[in-house]
């Protein structure tokens, strides 16, 4: 991609985002009383994981900005909620190993994070079924692709390795 393009694209989407979440934004506040029992911080964390890709708790603590034994303890809280799931892997010496591979969004996990969203459901559906199918398809990837770039961002903003830049 040219300089140009990619000054661009990024025009597009600090222009577009804002307009997305205005349109779309609910105010509402997440606490521990609702249904789903999350904290800010537990919504927060659970809209940076995956529920294909795993992710080592180091790793999401580092890009937090919080330490490993706060992650910790909300993880395991969000574990028991069912919301949160850790990710196994066969170790050499057999018997699989838990959360060494680090942990994912469970299907409850996912659910929450669509019923507590900073954009409204029912708003973002209403707004994607003006779409054609061909156009909805076109946002899921694009917003997928810049979704898992973002993820390959150091804590300070550069690109980890293994990301093209192209």
């Amino acid at each position: 991609m040219t300089p140009t393009a990619l000054e661009q694209v990024t025009q597009i989407v600090q222009v577009a985002y804002p307009q997305v979440y205005l349109a779309c934004h609910t105010r509402h506040q997440r606490k521990r009383s609702t249904e789903h029992r999350l904290s800010p911080r537990d919504a927060s964390l659970l809209a940076h994981l995956d529920e294909r890709a795993p992710l080592a708790p180091s790793r999401l603590a580092a890009h937090l900005g919080i330490a490993r034994s706060t992650l910790s303890e909300a993880l395991k809280r969000l574990i028991a909620l069912g919301f949160v799931r850790q990710a196994t892997h066969a170790s050499e010496n057999g018997p699989r190993r838990v959360g060494r591979a680090g942990v994912m969004l469970s299907a409850e996990g996912a659910r929450a994070i669509r019923d507590t969203s900073v954009l409204e459901t029912s708003r973002l559906r209403a707004a994607l079924a003006t779409l054609t199918p061909r156009e909805r398809a076109r946002i899921a990837d694009g917003m997928a692709t810049l979704a898992a770039a973002c993820r390959r961002l150091t804590p300070a903003g550069g690109l980890r390795s293994g990301g093209s830049g192209e």
